[in-house]
């Protein structure tokens, strides 16, 4: 299906413009005729980035669950549930993919159909646990999961920002005050200190060669770091073997690469546990979780663990060699598959990692800061010295 702008003429003769998915001019006309609205013109939107197709929030969609699980809670059709979702909407893009579920519902679709052919707004772990729910007739109770899911999916979002952000505000200030060192203040001062013709020590030499180099040649102290970078991205983007070996590389950054790890695991646990909670098998379950982890070496894992448990192996013994899971968690995993109870048992793996991951982040930031400012110091100390060293030898000089 495409996205479609149109002009269409209501009941009240008024003029109606909007947008809306149809696969092409006569479908959307038959769309627009069940919502009592007379087609007038329209044609396909050109896709232009993330600006034309108006990215839907996370918050949007926990809205949209928890609305939608109080409707078909309270027995209200699906139908209506989502006319009145789609009358309340503001944001113009959800409101048109509201919009087109209603019409392929009303084409005879059911709900997970209809959110299908939408991948943009509903990835396939949302579109198989909205139709678990359908099969099972629970699809209240897996609205109110994913409610809670996405909630703490918002949660895990905030804190990987907060650990990210923090470092990277301190990192840029290192960097700035490194270049006006280097670009403004040591070239004065080197001038100055040449001109009281004594041979100047190691340290303050190769101070002065660091500030010409950055003076002399600063589009290749600043070009050199952004193409690396661009030229890492590309390949990363376009080469499975380079973006293999940054995920390996992602994990295993000191301190940062262990709480990367732990957040990949509680959101793999906890999707896992609720997709395997709703009556999805294990196996599929596993496929589904594969592109939630976010990170190729941890999905070749689980692909293993997949392979492991449809060759017969259980569970327990899937992950334990998969080496995904430190003991104590293989140990949760084995007392739940032994008690039939695994879907808590990840629940619990779920809740141990999310409490690890807030306090690995507390510790984290407690470290940054002293040791950004042991950096700048350190940095400030070599200026000093190299500054300062040669004038006071020159004026225990003068004093002798």
């Amino acid at each position: 299906m495409a996205l479609y702008s149109y002009k269409a003429m209501n009941a009240g003769g008024n003029l109606v413009a909007g947008r809306m998915d149809a696969i092409n001019l006569v479908d959307l006309e038959m769309r627009l005729k069940r919502m009592e609205l007379d087609f007038v013109n329209g044609g396909p939107v050109r896709q232009q980035g993330w600006i034309a197709g108006a990215r839907i929030s996370r918050r949007e969609l926990i809205n949209f669950c928890f609305h939608l699980e109080q409707l078909t809670r309270s027995g209200v059709p699906i139908l209506e549930g989502l006319t009145d979702l789609r009358d309340s909407l503001v944001h113009p893009r959800f409101k048109e993919v509201i919009a087109g579920m209603i019409e392929s519902i009303e084409g005879g679709k059911t709900l997970s159909q209809a959110m299908q052919e939408h991948p943009g707004v509903f990835d396939g772990v949302f579109v198989s646990l909205v139709r678990a729910g359908e099969d099972s007739g629970n699809l209240p109770d897996v609205l109110r999961n994913l409610v809670e899911s996405l909630k703490w999916q918002d949660e895990l979002a905030a804190h990987t920002k907060k650990l990210l952000t923090y470092p990277a505000f301190l990192g840029t200030v290192v960097i700035a005050v490194t270049l006006f060192l280097m670009t403004y203040l040591v070239p004065r001062m080197a001038s100055f200190i040449r001109n009281m013709g004594q041979e100047l020590p190691l340290q303050t030499r190769l101070l002065i060669a660091v500030s010409d180099v950055f003076v002399n040649y600063w589009y290749l102290v600043v070009g050199l770091p952004l193409l690396a970078a661009v030229a890492a991205w590309i390949a990363v983007r376009v080469h499975p073997g380079a973006r293999r070996r940054f995920d390996g590389l992602k994990l295993e950054i000191p301190w940062l690469g262990e709480i990367l790890r732990k957040i990949i695991l509680s959101r793999f646990a906890s999707v896992f546990a609720m997709l395997y909670g709703s009556g999805i098998s294990i196996i599929e379950s596993l496929r589904a979780t594969e592109d939630v982890v976010g990170n190729v070496v941890v999905k070749e894992a689980l692909q293993r663990v997949g392979a492991m448990i449809a060759e017969g192996q259980n569970i327990t013994v899937a992950f334990q060699n998969a080496g995904l899971f430190p003991p104590l968690v293989v140990r949760m995993l084995r007392v739940g598959e032994n008690t039939g109870a695994l879907d808590t048992a990840l629940v619990n793996v779920g809740y141990f990692y999310n409490r690890d991951v807030r306090e690995s982040i507390e510790r984290v930031q407690a470290m940054i800061e002293p040791t950004m400012t042991l950096i700048v110091g350190v940095i400030l100390g070599w200026v000093m010295l190299s500054v300062l060293g040669p004038i006071y030898d020159v004026i225990t000089k003068l004093k002798i």
